[in-house]
């Protein structure tokens, strides 16, 4: 008896401790019933985003719910690390199938319709860039990839997915081949969201934003050029002027006076005072030289032919034809520089010259900047494009777009020339 007494008296504590030990589970299992599993904050939440390039979120990210509520934080941000993109490597293009998702055309947006181009061929078009960054780490894109924002990737609103594009940094001449994974960015005048990767390789970050030009990349024709489309147009037939006169950055259109009237129509800014006509002083030969023929050769206006040479005058002759100052059609070649890229507003294309003069005239009693008519040929036909700039810089073209969707008329689309 006195054994089993014993044997009791010792399990007594061990009966214990296991009630207590079930009581603190079923206690702590309740509390986390109690609360959802949130997102990881190491992707994204700045300062706590590992500075590791090519690390996922490793988000559960539930995509049926709305873009308003389904990620952790509400404002996007960049990590702390100053990231070295001069370790990353950049894709590959190279041929893909068509992702399953992301590719219905057309889709909407915030109420707007968007149709996805066929194929990624030819395309080239000048514009805003933008980036996203740590709110969307790890989440996935329109193709159900992981946006991993330490990739060179981008979101674009028409190219199919996947595709691959040179983006080039305009003001600065840096550029970056980017995988085209995903849809977007959906705010007003901007044609390429990059990754947080891409926009610093290229210096669109930290400015936020930059003029850029969008390539796209034939795997199979990788130097194939590409034909400059209007932004916000990319599924449309490529627009840009055409007419052999016009030079790349159009100048104001001056309509042509009526025959006899002695002026002549070309680009605004044009030499046409006598003083810029006569600026060139005829040569005049040594006196030892046939006085006739010297005074032939003042007597004829710049830009002058070699003045022939009496039989007695060869040298003479020689003389004057290589101090003439050479032709009009064969300027001396100069060194190609590439011009600050500028932003303009396009606000409408008219076929009709008086729509597009009342559309001016509107702008321009409204004070938003300089107002300028462009005539162009478009596939053989001729319109007249009206555009607001150059403006200072992409806040402006924001604030700008705004002021002229208020006037009544249709809201504009970038150009950058």
């Amino acid at each position: 008896m006195s054994v089993v007494r014993r044997t009791a008296s010792l399990e007594r504590p061990w009966r214990r401790l296991a009630m207590l030990c079930l009581v603190a589970s079923l206690m702590l299992l309740a509390a986390c019933g109690g609360s959802k599993t949130k997102p990881s904050k190491g992707s994204t939440s700045r300062g706590n985003v590992s500075g590791a390039p090519g690390r996922r979120g490793g988000i559960n990210d539930d995509t049926s719910r709305p873009q308003a509520s389904r990620y952790g934080v509400d404002n996007d941000s960049v990590p702390n690390d100053n990231l070295d993109v001069s370790k990353l490597v950049e894709p590959t293009p190279r041929n893909e199938p068509r992702s399953l998702y992301g590719n219905k055309s057309p889709y909407s947006v915030l109420g707007k319709s968007y149709t996805v181009l066929p194929n990624a061929s030819g395309y080239d078009e000048r514009g805003i860039a933008s980036f996203y960054g740590s709110k969307f780490h790890g989440y996935k894109t329109s193709n159900f990839e992981d946006y991993d924002m330490y990739q060179f990737t981008a979101a674009h609103k028409t190219l199919p997915l996947p595709s691959y594009a040179r983006v080039t940094n305009l003001e600065n001449g840096k550029s970056v081949v980017v995988r085209i994974n995903d849809r977007g960015p959906f705010h007003e005048n901007r044609i390429i969201d990059l990754s947080y990767a891409a926009a610093v390789k290229i210096g669109v970050w930290p400015k936020g934003t930059g003029l850029v030009e969008v390539r796209a990349i034939d795997p199979d024709h990788p130097d194939a050029p590409g034909t400059l489309v209007s932004s916000g147009t990319a599924s449309s037939p490529p627009s840009r002027p055409v007419s052999s006169p016009a030079p790349p950055r159009p100048s104001p259109m001056v309509v042509t006076a009526p025959a006899g009237a002695g002026a002549v129509s070309r680009p605004a800014g044009a030499a046409t005072s006598p003083s810029a006509a006569s600026s060139r002083i005829a040569f005049q030969p040594p006196a030892s030289a046939n006085p006739s023929g010297a005074a032939s050769a003042a007597s004829v206006p710049p830009p002058m032919r070699p003045v022939p040479a009496p039989s007695t005058g060869d040298i003479a002759a020689a003389s004057i034809a290589s101090a003439l100052p050479p032709e009009p059609s064969a300027p001396p070649a100069v060194p190609t520089i590439n011009p600050k890229p500028k932003i303009y507003l396009q606000v409408g294309a008219f076929s009709d010259l008086a729509n597009a003069s009342r559309v001016a005239d509107q702008l321009d009693k409204a004070g938003l900047g300089p107002v300028s008519i462009i005539q162009a040929d478009i596939n053989g036909r001729s319109v007249r494009r009206v555009r607001v700039g150059p403006l200072a810089d992409v806040d402006t073209a924001d604030r700008v777009t705004d002021q002229i969707a208020g006037l009544g008329l249709p809201r504009p689309s970038v150009a950058v020339d």
